[in-house]
């Protein structure tokens, strides 16, 4: 038992040397390569310069404009039903408050206040405004026949009144030879007398009847008029509608539709309806950067610092711009934590570019050298 211990201790003892022996020859090994391998002559060396650090803080957002103008399709006035409508249009209107563009400026294109941004098919309107035009002069020449009808009617009915009163008067005078007729004679012309009167007093109260029923034909046919007149003036509002002119200065960028369930940009030949937005009008020189910034940062800016704005779209390019708005409030987002604020910072952009476009991506690099 103590021989097999002695044993162990001295295969221990002989494996701790070898390793030692080995650590020798490796050292020595590693020596003598960087001996034989000197370093490369003529190697630069690292350099330390020296100078100003300018500390500046990155936003991220898209470009805007301040100055801006939003052109919707017109809104059709007028009555759907095509109730008292002339020409070929009386069975209904539906079909006139389709809006079909017929003629649209290119994107980009520069406007000036007043030109003609884009027309509508009037071809519907036009033909609406037609047969309510047909329908005023129909309908004052039934005004002008039914005023005539009444007076001739309330005096033909003044006619009968007088001629009953004259009937009844010579019953009463009939009445007056009673004394030299007989009896029977004179229950005659006592009955008489009363049929006449009878006559008379109905026709008389007849008399108001007739005028007020004409009256209300007449005023019927006022109201068809003046509904007339409203729709035609509405229809000649509604031509005019269909050439849409630009309010301001600038240039022009295309809204997005949904067309065959995908999205594009508004061409020429597209419905729209009342009410949507189709195209805008941006002022170039008005352009900004709207973009967040976290809270904690937020609290090193101020206004008017210096800014170097980028495109996405266009690598390289750079604008120069000054902090003009930063929020007095913190907002939070969706893609982050709730205790995470950011604050909504503008930048105005210096000068004008065609590629500054409205929802374009960029970035801004702030400096925070206020000097």
């Amino acid at each position: 038992m103590f021989r097999f211990g002695a044993l162990r201790f001295r295969a221990g003892y002989i494996g701790l040397a070898l390793t030692f022996v080995s650590l020798l020859f490796l050292a020595r090994h590693w020596t003598t390569k960087a001996e034989t391998n000197p370093p490369l002559p003529g190697a630069p060396a690292p350099a330390v310069v020296t100078g100003n650090v300018h500390p500046s803080l990155r936003l991220s957002g898209s470009i805007a404009a301040l100055n801006a103008v939003s052109l919707t399709a017109p809104r059709i006035l007028g009555s759907r039903s095509g109730f008292n409508r002339g020409g070929d249009g009386g069975g209904g209107g539906g079909g006139d408050f389709n809006l079909v563009l017929l003629m649209l400026a290119k994107a980009g294109t520069p406007v000036k206040e007043g030109d003609v941004v884009a027309q509508f098919d009037p071809q519907n309107q036009i033909q609406r405004l037609d047969d309510y035009r047909d329908t005023v002069v129909q309908t004052e020449n039934r005004l002008k026949s039914g005023t005539a009808a009444l007076a001739s009617t309330v005096e033909a009915q003044a006619q009968s009144v007088r001629s009953a009163k004259a009937d009844w008067d010579k019953a009463k005078l009939d009445l007056q030879t009673a004394p030299v007729l007989t009896e029977i004679d004179v229950e005659k012309l006592k009955l008489s007398v009363a049929q006449a009167e009878e006559t008379y007093q109905e026709l008389d109260r007849q008399t108001a009847s007739v005028r007020e029923s004409q009256r209300a034909q007449l005023r019927i046919l006022e109201f068809n008029l003046e509904q007339a007149r409203i729709e035609q003036r509405r229809a000649e509002g509604n031509v005019q509608k269909m050439t849409i002119h630009s309010p301001i200065p600038g240039f022009v960028v295309m809204a997005s539709i949904v067309r065959n369930g995908e999205y594009g940009q508004v061409r020429e030949g597209d419905q729209i309806f009342a009410g949507q937005p189709f195209v805008s009008i941006v002022d170039p020189s008005s352009m900004v950067l709207n973009a967040t910034l976290n809270q904690v940062d937020a609290e090193r800016l101020r206004l008017g610092m210096k800014a170097t704005v980028r495109l996405d779209a266009y690598p390289g390019v750079e604008f120069p711009g000054t902090i003009s708005g930063i929020g007095a409030m913190a907002v939070t987002s969706t893609f982050r934590a709730g205790f995470v604020g950011e604050v909504p910072v503008r930048i105005r952009i210096q000068g004008q570019d065609p590629r500054l476009l409205p929802d374009l991506t960029g970035s801004a690099e702030v400096s925070l050298d206020l000097k």
